[in-house]
């Protein structure tokens, strides 16, 4: 880029590189853009001179021009003086040959252009003689000239031309080559024009194949421009909103805009001339008052009045005058084929209702909208919606009265339009409506709108319905007004006037059905059946027919009459639309017609329905009707399923959850019964019908139900572990220990041998559980639980040394339990009070375990309860870079930092990870501890909503809640804790296994936590001070 400044004050950007560019270059660019001559220019890059001659073919870098230099532009006939010449005639310029280059007003700034003429025919033309006067006078070459005849050469040149055909020094086209010469004198043939007619398709299809493309990228380039370079208007439209802000004494001291053009910046000469007595006189003779006839009017009789002495000197009539010109105007606007207004009234109708008279310039726009409507109204009286758009801006402006007029004169222009009597309702008064409406209605009898304006302008139900009967004089057909006056009679009346609009009214259902409704079940199958011959393709009929015999008590009736029905639709070539079928069973439970929403699924949940797609497509129905509170619909789906997929368990557990959530205790066991009958090999639904009976306290039929279920299947070890638990929860350990035994006997898993020695630990039997997690070791070495139980046995008995052996030996049979590698760990820096074997064991487990990060956290805590705060961060940093998206390391991360920085941490860790349940615990904990309750209560509730299992959460919500919350708030988060039965959680699971709490209910554990939780913050805020 190279700038240029010009003589005319403007600087040039020339987008040229000087590397590449010649003067030359830069000349031409100035000429054929800024039509400058090349010849006038002459460019200075500060004091030197570029433009010499033997400068034209360096490039512009050579001669130390570089990108986004300035270069200096002057032209010899801008500016300066020539030498004196001696006077010529005036007429010898003609008669000169003008300089190269020429552009004629270039020295007076004017801008040079070409014409066709100036360029010349396309063909290269013969040279003319020189007009010069130079050329006139020298002696002419011989042969040359007009009237002289041709050269020799010239003729030689011409007759080999015409032998040619083409003249070979013709110049050479871009777009054609030479072939223009050579065919210029060849026919244009049909052939030649199927051929251009075969390119030009071509060149439309290919500009076509880019034409959207091309579009969009020219619409987002002018986008962009306008939104680079936005208009003058558009940059001030905000200032000109703000204009209605200002007072009339702010807009006074607005100064007037003068004149600034250059023309005028000279002072002008002023000269001030007396006024002639003449003009003096002429004045106070057209002021005066005279009361005599002049001389030549007396001389004319007195009857002519001289041409002469009218002045024009009335300012009032030129400005009436101006008003009927513009009248005249607006009288125009009209199209002069059809007549109608070009002026747009319905764009008033909703204009008007907003606008509010509340400044001059507002009344002046009502005054040209009312010019604009009394033309409208004038040029078309026949267009009912300029008088209403008419009305309503004086109804705008205040001027209810002209309104009234207006639209009473547009009652007149055109009266059967009902817009315009309607509108002309609504300005009357209430006393006047009624006549107003009255001739409406005797000028239109048959207008719905009219007759039910008419009864909505009565007060009492009485005259409403005397108002509505006479309309259905005019109109019996309507339906609207059937339903209006039926819906003012009583039970009785209603009955007789639906009787009678049936048959004014035989195709409309609804009319049908409410008269059904209205008469006894006998008239009512009456009513149904002919209504059935009226409306032979009408699904309402069939279904209204179906609730009424359920609604009678003859449910039998109900699925043969929906059978039926779909039956005869389909005789009549009615497409039985499913969803449409669905909607109206879902409508019929709402409306108690549980009955014949079943009817209504069974015989139409299977159309449309392909065989393979069934089973998904039924439970994916059945679940979109749960959601939508349809339960009825969603059961009658799943029964329905169940008769075409007998054996399917997945089926069967649905609807038992169904039954489970919105169904009772009976109807929940009577399912699971029946599923166990055709899947007697499903686990799941034996302990489901198990527990069922264990939660309604009915403990004997719970160990009913198991015994059945060993018969069925007396090898499943989660019926044997179901029974166990069933005694064992209901203190009953000797029968669980029975249970257990038997189980050891055929061959059970690990499982059962842990469930073994968790009943001798809480019975307190140290032996018999040592040795049953011995044998249990024997036979299931890497079983990592069983190491762990043992290693716990022997702390709780103080052999720390054989516990440590314990864990040691555990962990090369199981190098990737986790549990007792922690367990380790505890042990070594309980035992000896040392943390480097403790980091020793916690190094050991991360290298066998990579990328664990509650290895990592445990190695954090045990710096940090030695006081190394700096080893602490130190492991927290490593932690973080090998598990950057580990909640429960950015939680500790978190509660590491010092206050300041814990927002900064808790955004970094919503960044990593936002919807780890750990993170929003923590941050909750924040917002609790910046007394931010409605924050705090929203992101604890995020927590166990993403993790209801982890039962320290809960905690942690429960004890915000105690602190902050009400008494429904705290009972709130209770159940909802019981009703997630949490089992997992760091200090959940300490406190719910422990001996002494294994009983407890979930409402206890929960308590307890936060009893553990509020001693350790106070224990970690004592630390602090």
């Amino acid at each position: 880029m190279v700038y240029v400044q010009s003589p005319f004050k403007k600087t040039l950007a020339v987008n040229l590189n000087p590397a590449t560019t010649t003067l030359r270059d830069l000349n031409l660019h100035l000429h054929r853009y800024h039509l400058i001559p090349i010849s006038h220019q002459r460019l200075y890059l500060s004091p030197r001179l570029l433009s010499t001659e033997g400068n034209d073919a360096v490039f512009l870098s050579d001669l130390g021009v570089s990108p986004n230099s300035t270069l200096t532009l002057h032209v010899p006939l801008l500016g300066g003086m020539q030498a004196p010449v001696a006077p010529k005639a005036r007429t010898d310029f003609l008669n000169t040959k003008p300089p190269p280059n020429y552009v004629a007003g270039l020295g007076r700034g004017a801008t040079g252009f070409t014409t066709r003429s100036d360029i010349g025919p396309a063909r290269a033309a013969p040279d003319l003689p020189d007009r010069s006067a130079a050329a006139i006078g020298a002696p002419g070459a011989p042969g040359v000239g007009r009237g002289r005849g041709k050269g020799a050469g010239e003729e030689e040149e011409e007759e080999e031309s015409e032998e040619k055909g083409y003249d070979e020094n013709q110049k050479f086209d871009e777009f054609e080559g030479n072939d223009a010469g050579l065919f210029a004198s060849a026919e244009y043939d049909d052939e030649d024009r199927e051929a251009d007619a075969v390119w030009e398709a071509i060149d439309n299809r290919m500009d076509s194949r880019r034409k959207d493309r091309r579009e969009a990228r020219l619409k987002e380039e002018i986008e962009k421009y306008r939104a680079s370079n936005p208009k003058i208007t558009e940059q001030f439209a905000d200032l000109k909103r703000k204009l209605h802000t200002m007072s009339n004494d702010e807009w006074d001291s607005i100064p007037e805009i003068g004149d600034y053009s250059l023309r005028n910046k000279k002072k002008r000469f002023e000269s001030f001339v007396p006024v002639p007595d003449t003009l003096l006189e002429k004045a106070r003779q057209e002021k005066e008052h005279v009361s005599a006839l002049d001389p030549k009017s007396r001389a004319a009789g007195g009857t002519e009045t001289p041409w002469a002495q009218t002045p024009v000197t009335d300012l009032t009539a030129v400005g009436e005058g101006r008003g009927t010109v513009l009248s005249l105007k607006l009288d125009r606007l009209s199209d002069s084929v059809s007549g109608l207004t070009v002026v747009d009234p319905k764009g008033y109708l909703t204009d008007l209702k907003s606008m509010k008279i509340t400044s001059d310039a507002e009344v002046s726009d009502i005054n040209k909208a009312r010019l604009l409507l009394k033309s409208v109204t004038q040029t078309n009286p026949k267009h009912p919606h300029g008088w209403i758009a008419a009305a309503r801006l004086e109804e705008v402006a205040g001027k209810l009265q002209a309104s009234q007029h207006l639209i009473r004169k547009g009652c007149e222009e055109c009266p059967k339009s009902e817009d315009v009597w309607l509108e002309a309702c609504r300005l009357a008064s209430h006393v006047d409506a009624k006549a107003v409406i009255a001739r409406g209605v005797k000028a239109i009898p048959n207008s719905v709108k009219l007759w039910m304006q008419a009864a909505k302008l009565e007060l009492d139900d009485v005259n409403k319905s005397r108002v509505l009967r006479k309309g259905l004089e005019h109109i019996p057909d309507s339906v609207r007004l059937w339903k209006a006056v039926v819906e003012l009679a009583n039970e009785e009346d209603a009955r007789l006037l639906l009787q009678r609009a049936v048959e004014c009214c035989p195709l409309h259902v609804e009319l049908w059905l409410a008269l059904a409704r209205l008469e006894t079940y006998e008239n009512a199958k009456k009513v149904l059946n002919k209504a059935r011959e009226k409306l032979s393709k009408e699904p309402a009929i069939w279904i209204t027919a179906a609730k009424l015999e359920e609604a009678n008590g003859n449910t039998s009736m109900v699925g043969k009459i929906i059978e039926r029905g779909i039956r005869a639709l389909q005789r009549e070539s009615v497409e039985i639309d499913r969803e449409m079928w669905m909607k109206e069973a879902e409508a019929a439970e709402r409306a108690g017609s549980v009955a014949t929403c079943q009817a209504i699924i069974h015989n139409t949940v299977e159309v449309g329905v392909e065989e393979e797609d069934r089973k998904r497509t039924w439970v994916a129905d059945a679940e979109e009707c749960k959601k939508r509170g349809s339960i009825e619909t969603a059961r009658a789906i799943y029964a329905h399923a169940l008769t075409v997929f007998l054996t399917k368990k997945s089926i069967w557990l649905k609807a038992a959850q169904l039954e489970k959530s919105h169904g009772t205790r009976e109807s929940l066991d009577a399912l699971l019964r029946k599923a166990v009958t055709y899947i007697p090999h499903a686990e799941v639904l034996w302990l489901m019908g198990a527990k069922e009976k264990w939660l309604a306290g009915d403990v004997p039929a719970a160990r009913a139900i198991l015994q059945e279920a060993y018969a069925a299947i007396p090898n499943s070890e989660e019926i044997w572990l179901a029974a166990f638990k069933l005694e064992f929860e209901n203190h009953e350990p000797e029968r669980a220990r029975m249970l257990l035994a038997k189980a050891r006997e055929r061959g059970g898993t690990e499982r059962v041998w842990m469930k073994s020695a968790i009943v001798e630990r809480e019975l307190g039997n140290i032996a018999e559980e040592r040795r049953l997690l011995d044998e249990g070791l024997e036979r299931f070495p890497s079983f990592f639980k069983l190491w762990l139980m043992l290693g716990q046995l022997e702390e709780r008995l103080k052999n720390l040394e054989r516990a440590k052996d314990a864990y040691e030996l555990g962990l090369k049979h199981c190098p990737k339990s986790i549990p007792l590698w922690l367990s380790l760990a505890h042990l070594e820096e309980k035992v000896n009070n040392a943390l480097s074997k403790a980091r020793a064991v916690l190094t050991m487990a991360r290298k066998k375990n990579p990328q664990t990060p509650e290895l990592w956290l445990a190695a954090v805590r045990a710096e940090s309860r030695r006081g190394e705060k700096k080893d602490a961060e130190i492991l927290m940093a490593k932690a973080l870079q090998e598990c950057p998206t580990s909640g429960i390391l950015w939680a500790a991360s978190i509660e590491m930092a010092p206050r300041p920085q814990q927002k900064t941490k808790s955004r970094d860790a919503y960044k990593k990870c936002g919807d780890d349940p750990h993170v929003l615990a923590a941050v909750g904990k924040i917002f609790w501890h910046d007394r931010k309750v409605d924050k705090a209560r929203s992101w604890f509730n995020r927590a166990v909503t993403l993790a209801p299992d982890i039962g320290d959460f809960w905690a942690l919500y429960y004890k915000f809640e105690l602190q902050h919350g009400g008494e429904d708030t705290q009972k709130d988060v209770l159940n909802r804790c019981i009703a997630a039965d949490p089992k997992h959680g760091e200090k959940w699971q300490g406190i719910s296994k422990a001996v002494e709490n294994s009983h407890q209910p979930t409402e206890s554990i929960l308590k307890k936590v936060v009893v553990a939780i509020g001693k350790e913050d106070h224990a970690a805020e004592t630390g602090k001070n």
